[in-house]
């Protein structure tokens, strides 16, 4: 198979698991094109697998004026009536209003760029991460270009305004649709025609859990990690004021913040404020191999969000054997099994929180049973290779006009 894969903006730090998928769909034996709208920054470049992504994905932005005009030009000649039925579908599934106007005719633009280099290349296939605007640039260019295009359904946000990125419209002319959960594939139901749900499959999100050594707990913890974008929708200010109740009876606790995002000024000021700079510790975006390094130096994992998917740094921790305290939304009891790997707890609630952290501190071998549950649950259902091999059936079998049965977890 050649087949292209897009997202917004790609490689990121913050979403390792695109790049994982497009791994093993590469050792499955399909050539992967990886295109995305915009250039990643260097501050996302923090590895040796997100810079050899970097090197060998086209960028559509900034665009080319005169690859631009050739683009769209080429795409005009060889196919007028497919052109201009796709300057339809772009005025029908526009956001109304001035900027909704606006922004369509950009993403027009932009699938004209991406549906030439995608003939040229001779894909057969377009597979889009994340159904919002990269999604519109997706189902524009398989319009233009003549080509078939997919997506994988991920949530939350898109969920927050479905019709505004007309979800509907994309799911009806989707080849298939992945979905990482069963929770993503109910709220997608919503949207798609009721002929579409056989084709809308749930592949997990996935790690390699042979990457991961088991951690071992034998004594009291004092020693918490999170992972992830720094901004307040993470339940971080949250966790903050529990840190802050926490140090009175532990007062050697250290919390370890992976990750940056545009609220980690307001973050590090909080810290100050609640006087717990001596227990938390910002250190920025990370690679893998580093993410991996402080997962085996931690006692608990603390992931209090309030709008998820299945978060893919839940996966790791518990492939590592660490136990977690996140919360009861969207998809994540699908992968944490609250009293078995961790625990689940309602969001925004900091009392709840800081009493399942304390608790599996003082416990060790809570801890110790809880690594071993989540490992093996990571091993069955969350392993990238496995879920792979699944997503390149289905990719094939739909290809071939043939449908896969719907696996439901």
């Amino acid at each position: 198979m050649r087949i292209g894969y897009i997202t917004g903006e790609y490689p990121r730090a913050t979403d390792t698991f695109v790049q994982r998928e497009v791994e093993a769909l590469r050792k499955e034996g399909a050539e992967v094109f990886t295109f995305s709208v915009r250039r990643t920054a260097d501050e996302h470049i923090v590895g040796v697998e997100q810079e050899a992504e970097r090197d060998r994905t086209f960028y559509i932005l900034p665009p080319n004026i005169i690859g631009l005009l050739t683009a769209h030009l080429y795409l005009l000649i060889t196919s007028p009536a497919r052109y201009f039925r796709s300057i339809k579908l772009a005025w029908d599934t526009r956001q109304h209003g001035l900027k909704g106007n606006l922004y369509q005719l950009f993403y027009f633009l932009e699938a004209g760029i991406l549906a030439k280099e995608i003939k040229t290349k001779k894909i057969q296939h377009l597979h889009n991460h994340a159904p919002d605007s990269s999604g519109t640039v997706s189902m524009l260019a398989a319009e233009l270009g003549d080509f078939s295009f997919s997506f994988t359904l991920h949530g939350p946000y898109i969920f927050f305004a479905p019709q505004a990125w007309r979800l509907d419209e994309k799911a009806k002319r989707a080849k298939f649709i992945i979905c990482i959960s069963n929770f993503a594939r109910s709220q997608g139901m919503l949207f798609a025609p009721v002929e579409k749900w056989q084709q809308m499959h749930i592949i997990h999100c996935g790690v390699d859990p042979e990457l991961f050594e088991l951690v071992s707990h034998n004594r009291v913890g004092n020693r918490l990690l999170y992972v992830g974008r720094l901004a307040a929708t993470k339940g971080l200010p949250i966790l903050l004021e529990s840190i802050a109740k926490l140090r009175i009876s532990h007062p050697d606790l250290i919390l370890t913040v992976v990750g940056d995002g545009s609220d980690r000024k307001f973050l590090e000021t909080m810290t100050k404020e609640l006087d717990i700079e001596q227990n938390v510790k910002f250190v920025g975006y990370q690679s893998q191999t580093m993410v991996r390094q402080y997962m085996q130096q931690t006692d608990l994992f603390v992931l209090p969000s309030f709008a998820e998917g299945i978060p893919v740094v839940l996966m790791e921790a518990l492939a590592a054997g660490v136990p977690v305290v996140t919360t009861q939304i969207a998809g994540i009891s699908e992968l944490v099994e609250n009293g078995i790997s961790g625990y689940l707890v309602p969001p925004g609630d900091m009392n709840s929180l800081t009493i399942k952290i304390e608790a599996l501190l003082k416990d060790a071998e809570l801890r110790q049973k809880f690594g071993v549950a989540g490992r093996a649950k990571v091993e069955q259902e969350f392993n990238i290779y496995s879920e792979g091999s699944r997503l390149y059936r289905i990719m094939s079998a739909a290809f071939k006009g043939e449908v896969v049965p719907v696996r439901l977890d």
